[in-house]
């Protein structure tokens, strides 16, 4: 078929593996359990437990993700998987939420670098390079570099990719193990003393502290976004197209991403709070963006600050070919089965990559970037993900629930999750507690006082929908009036 031939089987299990550990790491774990204490103001020491609350859901998706893999392993995986197991329209509308939720991701991620290396700049006294980095023109410019920068190394193929993200990938592993020792070498009165040599003052001290009481509405509302943390592994179903001896890599893969990234995670954010009180984090986050290396900063010596802070910009750095990777490949998909433009199933003949969905990804996430600039806060970014994920795991979960009776055929296939019974049990308590985020989250944004009513995740996500819902409706008719039998057509998996 010329330059719509398909895509090559050339990533191993290392590879997608570390798409999926790449994608989860970053902004999530040296940003979002601090600044956690803003955007969801009294859950105060109840950081871990929402964290742990929201590790469950989690899981519960990891297990729709790989049932589904194993049966389907195509590219734009969760694409195929609910256009297959519920309908065509599900299928788009879920992956065109999850394809826009990750593309503003990456355009958030690329505008949170430039802080980072801000940082290294003044823990080695370079304070004029640190002041350029915090004007408004010069971030933009870096933040939309790194990002065309990693859309370059997707262009140049699988093998290229797996070269660069895979040593990265233990970089920041060793680097944020840092972290994790440092944290559990000291406690809250050595930060106390820190602060109180470096700034002169004196913060409260947790016993001193009254915690603020437990509500249900508050804790539900961060583990919803703490959830955030524990996307990426749906990246490793996207390149289903791309993975050698996929029924048995890409569910071994996803298995080994959310335990490896669980594990850290729990350990990292368990080792700042028992280095740093939680009431100074919460104080200072009303105030200012906190990240990990910058509250160690205060207890470590300026070279091992400089260490954190570039692990940290190396775990941010990471997340771009990584999520890139997945939403190029959810494009492609639907390209490829004719319910969007045909031209973006497009694959360049000497690198066997997708080479227009790359570009029109890294399109998205510039805007990602600027939104970022101008709205002033990073967290709308984040509550758009949120929001589009959580409607992409629910739609696994219930794709899990309905595969046996739409198609039972490819429920054949399904090479893990042993009896229909117990397929049906983490099905339908993925779609339980999904719903229950979902609904929690929704609410949260709706009720947030905002300057404008686009500074609000959902109506912004919903116009996004509605324009999905053009694109699918018009290109459903091509396919109809071309003669094509829309049913049969969905009962199947693409070619390869």
């Amino acid at each position: 078929m010329g330059a719509m031939s398909k895509l090559t089987r050339q990533m191993g299990l290392l590879g997608l593996a570390a798409t999926g550990i790449c994608s989860m790491l970053g902004a999530a774990i040296n940003v979002v359990p601090f600044m956690l204490q803003r955007s969801v103001p009294g859950i105060g020491p109840y950081v871990l437990p929402a964290y742990l609350f929201a590790a469950v859901p989690a899981i519960l998706a990891a297990l729709a993700y790989a049932m589904l893999a194993s049966a389907m392993p195509r590219a734009g995986g969760s694409y195929v998987f609910a256009s297959r197991a519920l309908s065509p329209y599900l299928g788009f509308v879920a992956s065109f939420s999850q394809w826009f939720g990750l593309s503003i991701a990456m355009g958030v991620v690329s505008y949170l670098v430039v802080p980072f290396l801000r940082d290294v700049a003044a823990a080695v006294g370079w304070v004029g390079v640190a002041s350029s980095l915090e004007m408004g023109p010069v971030r933009v410019t870096l933040a939309l570099a790194f990002m065309w920068i990693f859309a370059l190394v997707n262009l140049r193929g699988v093998r290229l990719y797996e070269r660069i993200l895979v040593p990265l990938m233990f970089l920041m592993f060793a680097l944020g193990s840092v972290v994790i020792v440092a944290g559990f070498m000291f406690d809250s009165s050595d930060f106390a003393a820190a602060v109180a040599a470096q700034d002169g003052g004196s913060i409260p001290t947790v016993e001193a502290t009254e915690a603020p009481p437990f509500r249900w509405s508050t804790f539900l509302a961060a583990a919803a976004i703490l959830f955030s943390s524990f996307i990426g592994f749906d990246s490793i179903a996207q390149a289903g197209g791309e993975a050698r001896n996929p029924r048995r890599n890409l569910p071994l893969a996803i298995g080994i991403a959310i335990v490896t990234v669980g594990g850290f995670y729990l350990l990292f954010t368990a080792a700042i709070y028992h280095a740093v009180p939680w009431t100074y984090i919460a104080e200072q986050a009303q105030t200012r963006d906190l990240t990990a290396p910058g509250l160690l900063g205060y207890l470590l010596p300026s070279g091992w600050t400089v260490a954190i802070v570039a692990g940290a910009a190396v775990a941010l750095l990471n997340d771009l070919p990584a999520m890139l990777m997945a939403v190029s490949r959810l494009m492609f998909a639907w390209g490829d089965d004719g319910i969007f433009p045909r031209q973006v199933a497009t694959i360049d003949p000497r690198y066997k990559t997708p080479r227009v969905a790359i570009l029109a990804s890294a399109g998205m996430a510039s805007v990602g970037i600027l939104g970022s600039h101008f709205a002033g806060d990073f967290f709308l970014g984040i509550d758009i993900l949120v929001t589009s994920m959580l409607v992409n795991f629910l739609l696994m979960c219930v794709s899990v629930l309905m595969l046996p009776s739409t198609n039972a055929r490819l429920a054949a296939q399904m090479a893990i999750g042993g009896s229909r019974g117990m397929r049906a049990l983490v099905g339908g308590l993925g779609t339980a507690l999904l719903s229950v985020f979902l609904v929690v989250h929704i609410s949260k944004d709706l009720a947030a006082e905002v300057d404008a009513w686009y500074f609000h995740s959902t109506p912004v996500w919903l116009g996004v929908m509605a324009l999905a819902t053009l694109i699918y409706l018009r290109e459903r008719g091509k396919l109809l009036r071309a003669g094509v039998d829309f049913a049969a057509k969905f009962r199947t998996l693409p070619e390869e």
